[in-house]
């Protein structure tokens, strides 16, 4: 069953139940220019609109969503299947993410005066202009949000070509814009076919293009990019380590494992996906990691008590029973779930692998959706290597009671992001992204204001 698109339209389906919940017409090669025109026409008026209006415009976006949360919740909760309380968490997130830069924003896009010989120099942050942005389905309308944000603030406009899966949410996030009050052209939906992505992406119109979604989705935007010699940033897959050693508060850090692994079903590119626990506690921590994943209620994604909803997509669920499948020949041990739930629903079984080895699939491949994998470490420098051991190198973890240790292997780990005592986390006071396959680029603090700015040297009176 598809769920991305038929020759003619963004089709969505419930996850929950099999139905058709949306469909929706791709639009015309003239209705892409026009979108173009106004993003270009609209930049040209935005960027000149003083700072503090457009930060303004940040807190009226804030209260907007909050007008609307419960609906823009339940049409996510029906495109993707997240549980209803994760999508309420969701938009109040966006929300404060909006406040946030409204407030502290604004200095981050100071000048920074520098003295030299003769004159006086400084670093002046210009927007670039009309910022494409291809999004995924699993947070809606956060991953659009967290870099919509501090770009509308440095003065770009923003055109967002949202996953076919959920243009419902689209919709409803440019409602949230307008309801804002902000200006025609600043904030661009677009429902496009991927050769419609391409032509938006070579027009020169389009300063720079953001991209969160596969490696392969990631290659194949960053090289048409590239051609066309613009700006681009990707925000990719992660396979992230979840390191234990042997004196960390083991249930602390069972709780977070499981939080870290399972929320919004696994579908999380920052989730905790190979857990490494040295070998001193790896049989306490398994039976514990265990009983607290058999706690968690699978269940109607509308009900305010269930933490596992459907995943996603049908195809994505089938690629995941493979995986499994694969590990499980390969010699991993099955201690938790492994199948597909029967019925309409697109579930899968919280999932459990271990004695799982880098040969694995599911150590060597990301596996996006509810399935851990435990794999055993005989010691730090050994956790490292493990964690190391991988394409990808977007966030981990590491859990001890040593925090000056774990302060020395932040150095030796190859990620964008290191959380001691505390599961991986995208929140705009601290930058978030990643390194090797997991992409380039960076999104949230005053990185992500900057990431679509020229900086522009300004130098007075050089002799």
């Amino acid at each position: 069953m598809s769920q991305i698109s038929s020759q003619t339209h963004a089709i969505s389906i419930n996850p929950a139940t099999g139905e058709q919940i949306g469909h929706y017409a791709f639009e015309s090669a003239a209705a892409l220019d026009a979108a173009l025109t106004r993003a270009a026409y609209g930049f040209g008026k935005w960027k000149r609109k003083p700072l503090q209006d457009r930060s303004s415009l940040l807190t009226a976006l804030a209260g907007a969503l909050r007008e609307t949360s419960e609906a823009m919740a339940t049409m996510i909760t029906q495109e993707m299947g997240k549980p209803i309380t994760q999508a309420r968490g969701e938009i109040e997130k966006c929300a404060k993410l909006c406040e946030w830069y409204a407030e502290h924003g604004p200095a981050m896009l100071d000048a920074e005066a520098t003295q030299v010989e003769g004159g006086k120099a400084r670093i002046e942050y210009r927007p670039l202009g009309p910022i494409l942005a291809v999004m995924p389905w699993n947070f809606p309308i956060w991953q659009v949000l967290r870099g919509a944000v501090p770009t509308l603030l440095a003065g770009n406009t923003y055109v967002l070509k949202h996953a076919p899966n959920v243009m419902g949410s689209a919709y409803l996030l440019r409602d949230a814009f307008v309801r804002a009050g902000f200006p025609d052209g600043v904030f661009e939906v677009l429902n496009v076919t991927p050769e419609g992505v391409s032509t938006a992406i070579a027009d020169p119109r389009i300063a720079a293009v953001t991209l969160t979604g596969s490696v392969r989705a990631g290659m194949a935007i960053g090289a048409q990019a590239g051609a066309a010699l613009k700006k681009c940033v990707l925000e990719l897959g992660g396979s992230d380590p979840f390191i234990v050693l042997n004196d960390a508060d083991l249930d602390e850090a069972v709780h977070a494992a499981v939080v870290g692994r399972y929320q919004n079903s696994g579908q999380v590119c920052a989730a905790a996906k190979r857990l490494i626990i040295e070998q001193g506690v790896v049989e306490e921590f398994t039976r514990k990691f265990v009983e607290a994943t058999r706690q968690l209620k699978m269940g109607d994604p509308l009900n305010a008590d269930t933490y596992i909803g459907p995943m996603a997509r049908f195809d994505l669920r089938d690629e995941l029973d493979q995986q499994v499948r694969d590990t499980l020949e390969e010699g991993a041990t099955l201690l938790l779930g492994g199948r597909k739930v029967e019925g309409a629903g697109n579930y899968y079984e919280p999932t459990v692998l271990a004695d799982v080895t880098d040969r694995m699939t599911s150590f060597k491949q990301e596996l996006f959706g509810p399935v851990a994998s435990i794999i055993t470490a005989r010691d730090c420098a050994h956790a490292v290597a493990l964690a190391n051991d991988s394409d990808f190198g977007l966030t981990a973890t590491i859990y001890t009671a040593n925090v000056a240790l774990a302060q020395q292997l932040t150095s030796e780990l190859e990620t964008g992001g290191v959380f001691i005592n505390g599961y991986s986390a995208s929140d705009p006071r601290v930058t978030f992204g990643g390194v090797k396959k997991s992409g380039f680029g960076r999104e949230l603090s005053h990185f992500g204001v900057r990431e679509f700015c020229n900086a522009q040297t300004v130098w007075l009176d050089r002799k």
